[in-house]
């Protein structure tokens, strides 16, 4: 861990006690994000072609990150552009967008939609093999061989090595061109979230294994942070272990979380209805508002803890506000956004209820048993 790691706008001020906890977060928060993006194309999957499914995923991928490469992300980058001595207007910036040169030199770019970009390639390129796996009852039975005992572990271990061998841990930068390592390290833990969601015993497998993946994790964690508070022994004969700690601790709170999930959210519940509409929206909008908030923040002398607590609350405050008064209530407004455009009030009310299938379609863990998964009420809205 390091401590000039780079953002959009940064405080003269820093923690590196926060700067510890962010990064422990993003080792886990993308690979999860990932992993349930592969169960959200499973249910996307269901009583659709291959064709169907791509259709759908341009509508529900493409178009929102198409929206949000032009609108918003672009105030992200005029702020940035603020800091470094711009003064125009922001009408003044916005008119270079279109000029169509990526950022950094330009002012066109996905920033943090990365994520849709990448997870609308992989399902573009890959529709055709999840479309074969559903069928493949054969396919099926084999993959739960993985579920006995501890062996559902050994679908990080590919991932794992891919890692150790190709991926600098500090060299992450997701433009498609320079992220040739990073893009099929999350590529897979999309294709280890299908498989576990295709194969019923696997998701039993996590939950019961859920205690030994948090162990581990929290092992791993550990070390991480030992070696971020003991910077001179990263090196040597202990650097390939700072780097293996890395994915391990990903792939084991993936696991657990998602185990605990399946144990404790696997039930309807009142909220879940609009969290399942709200993620999506929230995704995209969120780090926008956050650099505005940012920028203004930056210029106060409270302590950098205060700074903070208040933009991780006023970013949430801001963010759900503009989804449920600007988006929420408006059919094309929740189609720019990647949202069902209808079903309205009486639809979330039956999807909050478990009465109607969630928003990606219907969930396989209510049709086998089990009443509505946690994956698709939380992230259904992802699809």
């Amino acid at each position: 861990m390091r401590d000039d790691l780079w953002w959009h706008i940064k405080d003269k001020n820093s923690s590196q006690l926060i700067l510890m906890l962010n990064i422990a977060m993003h080792l886990v928060r993308m690979p999860l994000l990932f992993f349930i993006s592969g169960t959200v194309s499973y249910y996307m999957m269901q009583r659709r072609s291959a064709v169907s499914f791509i259709g759908l995923r341009c509508t529900r991928l493409l178009v929102p990150l198409v929206v949000g490469m032009l609108v918003v992300v672009p105030p992200q980058i005029y702020m940035e552009r603020l800091t470094q001595g711009y003064k125009g207007s922001y009408m003044e910036f916005y008119k270079t967008v279109f000029r169509f040169r990526f950022y950094p030199s330009g002012s066109l770019s996905w920033h943090h939609l990365w994520f849709i970009a990448y997870l609308f390639i992989y399902d573009l390129v890959f529709a055709p093999l999840f479309a074969w796996m559903m069928k493949s009852a054969k396919l099926q039975r084999a993959l739960g061989w993985l579920s006995r005992g501890k062996l559902v572990f050994l679908l990080a271990v590919p991932s794992i090595v891919w890692f150790v061998c190709l991926c600098n841990p500090f060299d992450e930068f997701p433009d498609l061109v320079h992220d040739g390592a990073y893009f099929v390290y999350w590529l897979l833990f999309v294709l280890a979230g299908f498989v576990c969601i295709l194969t019923p015993q696997l998701m039993e497998a996590l939950q019961r294994n859920r205690r030994s993946a948090m162990s581990i994790g929290l092992v791993c964690l550990a070390g991480l942070y030992y070696f971020a508070l003991n910077p001179g022994s990263r090196g040597g004969s202990l650097a390939w272990m700072n780097v293996l700690l890395r994915p391990v601790m990903a792939w084991s709170w993936v696991f657990g979380l998602i185990g605990y999930g399946k144990q404790y959210l696997n039930r309807s519940h009142p909220v879940l209805g609009y969290v399942n509409q709200a993620v999506y929206p929230f995704y995209i909008l969120h780090q926008t508002v956050m650099v505005v908030l940012v920028y203004y923040i930056t210029r106060f002398h409270d302590g950098v803890g205060m700074k903070y607590v208040f933009t991780i609350f006023g970013t949430f405050f801001f963010t759900v506000g503009i989804f449920h008064f600007f988006i929420k209530p408006y059919p094309v407004m929740r189609f720019l956004f990647g949202m069902k455009v209808s079903g309205g009030k009486r639809r979330m009310a039956r999807v909050s209820a478990g009465e109607d299938e969630p928003m990606v379609g219907q969930d396989p863990v209510g049709e086998r048993g089990g009443g509505r998964s946690f994956v698709g009420g939380l992230v259904g809205a992802r699809g």
